[in-house]
């Protein structure tokens, strides 16, 4: 196929025969898959807590250090989107469907199965509240943040290639063209497919509630069946959808999904407690602060009865991780033109505070309706926990109509999320090309799609299937990361004498302005001599006249 590369045959062949594995042996794939998934989470797990924790000090320091005023591109490029679409970039691929799907359910479930409080109480409430925000917050933010920043550094400040292969160039030279750099393209192409498959079969999942929720005629379809029916619909419309790039189809998708996200939120806000949910937000910001260190290193190790820790925080910081990729190369390709500071924090900021009141209104509103009327716990426990945000909009007029208005856009998320996936998986199987072929990006958008559809079938608890996957998918890339953020600081350290001289360029630039500033001062002082010197004058004369 043109434009193709050694790692587009390599991932399609290791991601096809993942798949004829779930199909052909079930069993036996669930069995090692939770095997490896088990000693992760119990071995390893204090490595995903610190490399975590570890990629936010690096987001924070390139923040303050003087790295903050370098420009992703040329000194003087301009940014190619405005704030607005940025932002909407960011929201649809970093988490928008996991927000959708996790926004009640998350506080439900930490209500009712607290990391530390006694179950149902306001303790439990407060922390599931916390918990959620910091779980959706910072951390996966600044992970994202550090992955976009290298690869963006590395393609429009050094003119490398879109690929991840190209940003270990500091360490190991020209072998990125080798065996070593196709082995990390691949390792991240592995880790893309499992994480986007981990979301779209999350949101395929409640898609199908939600449309058996609305029209519960079809109860009868097997849950299984039914999910892949929608994850072949969606499949043939986000395939539509990536014939038409990203300033077409991802861009018009993306302002339409932040836009119903907002009317949803308002209205769950304006027509809810809406008291209540802005003290859920204070308290939960204020609490999410004071807690944000001892939450980062926490690991249950004196409560060895407790896989709380390792269900919910591992488990998203594995999710994160395998995002990365996908999110990071997409988050890259739409910044050219900003500041390593500005794009730090419209990275991590306005997300994380998205994030945060987003699970306010409808954690906090969950947990208020759970508390005068019940009901929505255990609508939960029954249909699962893709049903937890359709029990809460029961609790409002017009269900039906803001139900749909949900379903569609879960839909408009899942087909964003998986457009940009393809698009990603395209530039790191085709040299790095920013807009890869139509043909290749379909290719990959029915792996994705045949690999979430797998993880759902093959268990009977298919969610789970898809965070074993992202767990085992992020570990190898939360090393690729760290290898990158260490080549990524290397580079930089070559930026000091530039920095070095823009640094004595802008001191000779305030001193010549203060100099002109002190120049313009003095001569408006003796202006001013001047004219009382000439009032006088005219005063004298005026008097003289009068005499």
């Amino acid at each position: 196929m043109k434009h193709t590369t050694s790692v587009f045959y390599i991932s399609v062949a290791v991601a096809m025969a993942f798949i004829l594995w779930g199909v052909i042996f079930p069993e036996n794939m669930l069995s090692i898959t939770e095997n490896i998934q088990g000693f992760i989470s119990t071995e390893l797990g204090w490595f995903y807590l610190l490399s975590a924790t570890f990629y936010v000090a690096v987001a924070v320091y390139l923040i303050v250090s003087p790295y903050g005023s370098i420009r992703l591109g040329k000194p003087d490029e301009k940014p190619e989107y405005s704030y607005l679409t940025w932002f909407a970039f960011l929201f649809t691929a970093g988490m928008g469907i996991g927000l959708v799907f996790w926004g009640s359910a998350e506080p439900l479930s930490h209500y009712f199965t607290p990391a530390n409080a006694e179950p149902g109480t306001q303790q439990a409430a407060a922390e599931a509240i916390r918990y959620s925000i910091f779980h959706w917050a910072i951390h996966p933010w600044a992970i994202y943040a550090v992955v976009a920043l290298t690869l963006a550094y590395f393609q429009y400040r050094k003119d490398e290639p879109a690929l991840f292969s190209s940003t270990f160039r500091p360490l190991i030279g020209h072998r990125v063209t080798g065996p070593i750099g196709k082995a990390i393209d691949v390792f991240v192409v592995f880790a893309t497919i499992f994480g986007t498959a981990t979301s779209l079969g999350f949101g395929a999942a409640q898609i199908s509630a939600g449309i058996i929720y609305l029209f519960p005629s079809l109860e009868a379809i097997n849950d299984n069946v039914f999910r892949i029916v929608v994850i072949a619909i969606v499949t043939i419309l986000f395939s539509i959808s990536a014939t038409t790039g990203i300033d077409r189809g991802i861009r018009i998708l993306s302002n339409l999904n932040v836009r119903l996200a907002i009317i949803l939120m308002a209205f769950v806000l304006l027509l809810g407690p809406t008291s209540y949910i802005m003290g859920v937000f204070t308290q939960g910001i204020g609490s999410y602060a004071q807690n944000f260190f001892g939450m980062s290193f926490s690991m249950d190790v004196y409560n060895p009865d407790s896989s709380w820790v390792q269900d919910w925080t591992l488990f998203y910081w594995a999710w994160w991780i395998s995002w990365a990729p996908f999110v990071g190369a997409f988050i890259a390709r739409v910044s050219r033109g900003r500041t390593i500071r500005e794009f730090i924090l419209g990275v991590i900021a306005l997300p994380s505070l998205f994030g945060a009141f987003w699970f306010s209104v409808f954690g906090g509103s969950s947990i208020f309706f759970e508390n005068e009327t019940g009901g929505l716990y255990s609508q939960m426990q029954e249909g699962g926990t893709e049903m937890a945000l359709f029990a809460l909009l029961e609790q409002f007029p017009l269900t039906f109509f803001i139900s749909l208005v949900t379903v569609l856009l879960i839909a408009s998320f899942f087909i964003t999320s998986a457009d940009s996936a393809t698009v990603v998986l395209g530039m790191q199987t085709t040299g790095g090309m920013l807009n890869p072929p139509s043909a290749v990006k379909l290719i990959w958008g029915i792996l994705i799609a045949g690999t979430a559809g797998v993880l759902l079938v093959t268990s009977e608890e298919g969610l789970d299937a898809l965070q074993t996957a992202s767990i085992i998918g992020a570990f190898p890339f939360a090393i690729i990361i760290i290898m990158m953020i260490i080549s990524l600081f290397k580079e930089l350290r070559g930026e000091k004498a530039i920095l070095s001289v823009n640094r004595e360029r802008l001191r000779q630039e305030r001193l010549a302005l203060r100099n002109e500033r002190e120049r313009v001062r003095r001569e408006q002082q003796l202006l001013k001599k001047e004219r009382r010197k000439l009032q006088q004058k005219n005063d004298e004369n005026n008097e003289n006249k009068n005499d």
